[in-house]
């Protein structure tokens, strides 16, 4: 998902800016858990496949790359890590000093040195994406992440890992409170016993804490990869473009790679992955299914609307998905739609 992200990313943020009469924008892009840069199972890590992508991207030649305006900032807290990391960015790209682009690889904590490295490397005021994928203990706090949706075109992604929520108790209190903006956003989830409303309890308060912050469109998730360990991921943007980017990626992953998504707010749907239900005739996937139902059971709706809610409220669907859903509804005879041919306007209701 990754890989077709940032491949969309880069050429749309690389470009110059009407708004400042055509001068190009400097580009930071925050890896704040980089990793080895590659794994035991010889699979790259998003260090060296992103840089590669940026380098080698189709539309490398109109993106004006310079040391100057674009760069990438690693960091890894492990010592042995991140000396791999900078051994295998080296084996790939050569001495990093030479590249077309700015790349810092530092030997730092992500909620300690986030900040203070987009600081030392004159980050703010520009655009930003800041990924913070920890797979274990989120600790960066809010305040990071306000300061970067105070920028133009910036971007987070944040992961919680598949045991962060069952190990809340093990955490510094102290730590939780800055990456919540506050004990009072945190606590009364914190009460959940079921482990799936606990799980669901815990990324409705993180996305709301994007929303505090500036971050006006937020998706979060569930993926369940190959491996069948969980990863938990919330999104924010201040654009609609950027939601749209993100679901392209996501529905441009191979599916067979077995990676699957699911949106919290749908308990008990089976989820069945990025497959081409609509081009192909399959079955409608019964989450898309029950987000309509819940979206309908609040009123009326026009079919433009539905389809703009879907964008921008749900974890995998698009605009495009709400018509099928809706045709496949009627067929069960479980909405009311206006006579004759269904179109944007339509105002869709539940019988």
């Amino acid at each position: 998902m990754y890989k077709h992200y940032f491949d969309a990313w880069w050429p749309i943020l690389l470009q110059p800016s009407p708004r400042s009469g055509g001068s190009w924008p400097k580009v930071t892009f925050l890896d704040a858990f980089a990793g080895p840069g590659r794994y035991e199972t010889g699979e790259e890590g998003s260090p060296v496949f992103n840089l590669r992508g940026l380098l080698n991207h189709n539309h490398v030649d109109r993106m004006g790359l310079s040391r100057e305006r674009v760069q990438l900032i690693f960091i890894e807290k492990d010592r042995a890590t991140y000396e791999h990391l900078v051994k295998e960015l080296y084996e790939n790209f050569g001495p990093l000093d030479q590249l077309p682009v700015r790349v810092e690889v530092r030997c730092g904590e992500a909620g300690h040195d986030s900040e203070r490295l987009l600081t030392e490397l004159n980050a703010w005021g520009h655009p930003i994406l800041g990924v913070f994928d920890s797979w274990g203990n989120v600790n960066t706090p809010l305040s990071v992440m306000a300061r970067v949706a105070a920028n133009p075109a910036s971007e987070v992604i944040v992961t919680f890992g598949p045991n962060w929520f069952s190990r809340r108790k093990e955490l510094n209190e102290d730590i939780v409170d800055g990456v919540f903006g506050g004990r009072e956003y945190w606590t009364h989830v914190a009460a959940a016993r079921d482990s799936e409303e606990m799980w669901r309890a815990w990324l409705d308060s993180y996305r709301a804490a994007l929303q505090r912050v500036g971050f006006e469109y937020r998706l979060q998730f569930e993926v369940v990869p190959r491996t069948g360990q969980p990863l938990y991921l919330v999104y924010g943007t201040k654009h609609p473009r950027g939601v749209e980017v993100m679901k392209d990626a996501m529905w441009r992953v191979d599916k067979s790679d077995g990676m699957r998504f699911r949106d919290p707010r749908v308990r008990n749907a089976v989820a069945l992955g990025q497959v081409s239900l609509f081009d192909d005739g399959e079955v409608i996937d019964p989450e898309l299914l029950a987000l309509v139902q819940q979206r309908l059971s609040q009123g009326p709706v026009s079919l433009e609307e539905l389809g703009q809610w879907l964008l921008l409220e749900t974890s995998q669907w698009r605009a495009r998905d709400a018509k099928k859903a809706v045709q496949d509804l009627d067929g069960d005879g479980q909405v009311i739609i206006p006579a004759g041919r269904l179109t944007k306007a339509s105002v869709v209701s539940l019988r």
